[in-house]
């Protein structure tokens, strides 16, 4: 495997001279795709049971304990 500096004729180092390998997947990496999905889904998942904790511990909802602070 290449490093990723090369020094040239006049002994300057070059960090930049190797460029990284370019890659094309079939799969979109932005707007709604399975990856996107799937973490909307955990991450409303998470503060659905974060929230009734919440209102286990606290004996009162997110409201309440806003305006109680």
């Amino acid at each position: 495997m290449k490093s990723g500096s090369i020094v040239d004729d006049q002994g300057k180092l070059n960090n930049f001279a190797i460029e990284p390998q370019m890659y094309v997947t079939d799969q979109p990496q932005f707007g709604f795709n399975t990856n996107a999905e799937l973490l909307n889904g955990r991450l409303a998942m998470i503060g659905f049971v974060s929230l009734l904790l919440l209102e286990v511990f606290t004996g009162q909802g997110v409201i309440g304990f806003l305006t109680s602070l």
